[in-house]
């Protein structure tokens, strides 16, 4: 199982989606809180974008020098001992996330 904590970002694998879920594998910044982490199998995680509406529900933020959001009304769980499976990976992105609204560094 991978020991994931909480505002790591994990490059994910969201398919297979349904509707208008957002899809295929982009960072995703993990939300679940790290007793969550520590002790259960499961993650909480908000995907990230460079695309999109600026909506109340997306937090502007930069990523490896690029602009994006966190996409706060698209949170999913993901199960980590599953990483190797085709439908989901989750890898570990070492970088800074600076959300713009609050100028706060992770």
């Amino acid at each position: 199982m991978v020991m994931v904590k909480r505002f790591e970002v994990y490059l994910v694998n969201l398919d297979p989606v349904i509707g208008h879920e957002i899809c295929k594998t982009r960072p995703c910044l993990v939300i679940s809180p790290d007793e969550m982490n520590h002790h259960i199998q499961t993650v909480i995680i908000a995907p990230m974008t460079t695309q999109g509406t600026h909506y109340p529900t997306r937090i502007p933020l930069v990523f490896q020098n690029k602009n994006g959001q966190i996409v706060l009304d698209q949170i999913r769980t993901r199960d980590c001992l599953n990483q190797n499976s085709q439908n989901f990976r989750i890898f570990r992105i070492m970088a800074t996330i600076i959300v713009v609204n609050n100028c706060q560094a992770f």
